[in-house]
């Protein structure tokens, strides 16, 4: 097997291939046309091929030095790729994070973009699970979980408290008494989150309304499908207030009554070890945290 060129010939081969001219790759590489001569003589004599015709005016390259012309042009590049990726100043840098699927699509999704236009050099990898307690994958560097916080890592912060409110769409709240009182919304078709079936209880028992719910209508394991249930025909269901804002700014659904239902449980960062001391981790938590600080923003 040939053992590989040497890099300087193969840079005045790469150079002088693509402006098929020795004296514009001299000019290129800050050498004489003489020396890339001399270079592409020893490559050639290495290759025990010719890589070029030799004209009157400039040179061509041959069929075969034309093959290896389109190879090392692309190695060069790829180096090059690799180098700035790596080691340049716009670098991009990379933020492995879970969440619940809610708290993705309603919370962080609609708002990424603003974060983007903010860290342009960070990329976001969002994953998404129904219920997680831990790191169960060493490559996460963030996980936004909702719960009481107790749990074993050394980094948590609180990203705030929060309040379920009941929701439906506003032509269904017409068709309620009292256009939409907490009654008649108790009393209504309810659709419940899995983990949350006692919200409406702990509502009634809360506010001294003394409500007495119907049976549930449809049962979901995440918000956002009851959300996306509701928004897409009739019932009620009692979302976070932060997962509902969304569908309440687009006018899809509606909170008809002034109730909320302050949570013992609330979403927190969670961050790896290690991660946290990273600026790129710092960055993305500290845009969580505002978040949480101004829903509307």
């Amino acid at each position: 097997m040939t053992d590989l060129p040497h890099v300087t010939w193969l840079k005045a081969f790469d150079a002088a291939a693509r402006h098929s001219s020795f004296a514009a790759a001299a000019a290129e590489l800050g050498l004489t046309p003489a020396a890339i001569s001399q270079q592409i003589r020893l490559l050639e004599k290495h290759l025990e091929a010719q890589l070029f015709k030799r004209l009157p005016r400039g040179v061509i390259l041959t069929d075969v030095g034309q093959a290896y012309a389109q190879t090392i042009g692309k190695s060069f590049e790829e180096m090059a790729q690799a180098t700035s990726g790596l080691f340049g100043k716009q670098r991009q840098r990379l933020v492995r994070v879970r969440a619940s699927i809610s708290c993705a699509a309603l919370v962080l999704g609609p708002r990424l973009t603003a974060f983007r236009a903010a860290h342009p050099d960070i990329t976001v990898q969002l994953t998404t699970s129904v219920w997680a307690d831990r790191f169960d994958d060493e490559k996460l560097d963030v996980d936004i979980r909702f719960g009481l916080g107790n749990w074993q890592e050394s980094e948590i912060l609180h990203l705030g408290h929060e309040s379920a409110i009941p929701v439906c769409r506003p032509d269904y709240a017409k068709t309620l008494k009292d256009g939409g009182s907490i009654q008649a919304l108790a009393s209504a078709k309810v659709m419940h989150v899995l983990g949350s079936e006692t919200d409406w209880s702990n509502l009634s028992t809360l506010h001294q309304l003394d409500l007495n719910p119907t049976m549930d209508w449809l049962r979901a394991d995440s918000s956002l499908i009851a959300l996306q249930t509701v928004a897409a025909g009739e019932g009620v269901t009692m979302v976070l207030e932060s997962f509902a804002q969304q569908y309440i700014a687009q006018g899809l659904l509606v909170a008809p009554t002034p109730y909320k239902l302050p949570k013992r449980r609330s979403h927190y960062l969670v961050i790896n070890e290690g991660a946290g001391l990273r600026e790129e981790v710092r960055a993305f938590c500290h845009w969580v945290q505002s978040l949480y600080q101004d829903p509307a923003s």
